[in-house]
């Protein structure tokens, strides 16, 4: 419960008893009214027939304590109206207050919606009123992107400020007998009348929620930008409940934002499954972690003058003993999201390190850093730690960062690099080319190596847009005097080319496939790059075997 909802909680609930007390005291002074009227009327009856007979003459006059009875009877008839007379106007504005205490309990106090409390209810009341005259409802819940950057950066009262001009802007766009609601954070939920005939109605509100919602908000002098993800549910494909037709509108929400957010979906039944499916992959990841069950693969790096094998990057892997050997790019989105990426890659970068320490000393090891890890400040402290548990040098580790992670927080990567480059780590810029780097980020960060992305090199003989890139970026690194490494490797035609170009060392499927720390401790044995073992012997770079599947090759980049 937030500081805001919390008086008007409390008031909904103690102004209706207050309310009740009251009534119950007028219910008695009432009574009490009756009876003083009641007995005023048999008082008075007896003196008054007292002083009719004295006046004629047949009596000597009202009995004295009759009189003093009558006279007490009036002055509590007077004392009783005037206590009801208030306790009327102390009923009055109980009454009021408890209609304003009711409307409390179901408003949001900062957007004056509707809030989720009362959100069920009235969607139930408006849809029996739509079926009544043989329409249908939809119901659209909304997300409210980038407003935690907001908020964080500027303050709360900013962010409800945000909140408000939001609420106000949904107003504006639904139809007037629309119900709209606050669910609580930065979600609100709409509820909406439409002919089943045309839900396109539905898609041009969620269209002008989305346009509207995407207009700059003017704070602090400046303008600020937020976006609006929306998930709409209907009550007719198999939907038993109201809380059913919003838990599938927030299941469709989860799928426009995995869509890229500043949009809307529609709920379909694959998307609960989906969804299931990836809660149930989200679990598993969490009880993997302990137990061990993710390792490093390894992808040979060559020099492309020699032919030589001069390093391996490092490549994550899950071997699970129910679901078997799993790719990267089915579990490292999960596990960015929810925030386990940074346990799970510190393991596997343990596990690599422990093994590496024993290869030959002219051998390096590149490990892949998170965009979301990149977000940690004491990132560089954690790695450091590592290399001095496991014992491997740092001047044989290379740390790359993808260079649209540089986009979100420059000044934070500036640090990490700067820790990192301190004890002796080297930094390579991966995937070059395909995110948000400029030549200011490589003058403010000092790389060691810049690596040119798969997909430029792969198709680079095939795509003249692809080989001007890669000639750029080979061009670029020889006047910054930074040594380019070539991904995506696929055949010997493309090496003498990118060696031409002066590309320094290339890695890919043309060397071999990823290799488990068994394999790997094999293929070193047979060099001799073993610590401790004979002297290589001249040998080639593994090839890929004639049945490698060639559509796992993204899946080899981890």
């Amino acid at each position: 419960m937030t500081t805001e909802e919390k008086p008007a909680n409390e008031e909904a609930v103690q102004t209706p008893v207050k309310a009740k007390s009251a009534k119950s005291r007028s219910y008695f002074y009432g009574a009490a009214m009756v009876a003083a009227i009641g007995m005023f009327v048999y008082v008075g009856g007896s003196v008054g027939t007292d002083m009719v007979r004295q006046v004629i003459g047949n009596s000597k006059g009202a009995d004295q304590v009759m009189v003093t009875a009558l006279m007490l009877n009036i002055a509590l008839i007077l004392l009783i109206w005037r206590r009801t007379t208030e306790l009327s106007g102390e009923v009055d504005v109980y009454r009021k207050a408890e209609v304003r205490a009711q409307h409390l309990a179901i408003t949001d106090p900062l957007t004056n919606l509707y809030n989720r409390r009362a959100i069920k209810d009235k969607t139930t009341e408006l849809s029996a009123r739509a079926a009544r005259r043989g329409k249908s409802v939809a119901f659209l819940m909304v997300d409210l992107d980038g407003f935690k950057k907001i908020n964080d950066l500027y303050g709360h009262d900013v962010g409800d400020q945000l909140l408000r001009e939001a609420a106000d802007r949904m107003r504006e766009v639904v139809p007037p007998s629309s119900i709209v609601a606050r669910l609580g954070g930065d979600e609100f939920g709409i509820c909406m009348v439409f002919e089943p005939e045309y839900p396109e109605t539905v898609d041009r509100v969620a269209e002008d929620l989305v346009e509207i919602l995407a207009r700059p908000v003017t704070i602090a002098d400046t303008d600020q930008t937020v976006t609006g993800s929306i998930g709409i549910s209907r009550p007719e494909f198999d939907c038993d409940s109201i809380d059913q037709l919003i838990r599938r509108a927030d299941i469709a929400l989860y799928a426009a934002k995995k869509n890229g957010r500043n949009g809307f979906s529609w709920f379909e039944n694959g998307m609960e499954v989906e969804l299931r499916t990836r809660n149930t992959l989200e679990a598993d990841i969490r009880a993997a972690i302990p137990n061990d069950e993710f390792v490093p693969y390894f992808e040979q790096q060559i020099n492309l003058e020699t032919g030589k094998l001069v390093g391996f990057e490092m490549l994550a892997r899950w071997v699970s003993p129910t679901r078997g050997l799993i790719p990267p790019d089915e579990f490292i989105p999960v596990a960015e999201e929810t925030g386990m990426i940074g346990d799970l890659s510190m393991g596997i970068i343990r596990k690599a390190l422990l093994e590496a320490k024993d290869w030959d000393p002219s051998l390096t090891v590149s490990v892949n850093i998170s965009p979301v890890q990149l977000k940690d400040p004491w990132l560089a402290q954690k790695l450091v730690k590592l290399l001095v548990e496991t014992g491997y040098p740092a001047n044989r580790l290379e740390v790359e960062i993808t260079e649209s992670s540089l986009f979100k927080n420059l000044s934070l990567a500036q640090s990490i690099v700067g820790s990192l480059k301190n004890q002796g780590i080297q930094i390579a810029l991966d995937d070059f080319g395909t995110g948000y780097s400029s030549l200011a980020h490589l003058r403010a960060l000092p790389f060691d190596r810049i690596k040119i992305d798969r997909s430029f090199v792969s198709s680079m003989l095939d795509n003249a847009e692809s080989e001007a890139i890669v000639n750029a970026i080979a061009g670029l690194g020889a006047s910054l005097a930074v040594p380019i490494t070539a991904e995506g490797i696929e055949d010997e035609t493309v090496i003498a080319k990118l060696h031409e170009l002066g590309c320094s060392k290339g890695q890919g499927w043309h060397y071999g496939q990823p290799m488990s720390i068994e394999q790997t401790r094999r293929l070193l044995a047979d060099y001799g790059l073993l610590v401790g073992k004979a002297k290589p012997h001249k040998k080639k770079a593994n090839k890929p075997k004639s049945g490698d599947d060639k559509d796992d090759k993204k899946v080899a980049n981890g």
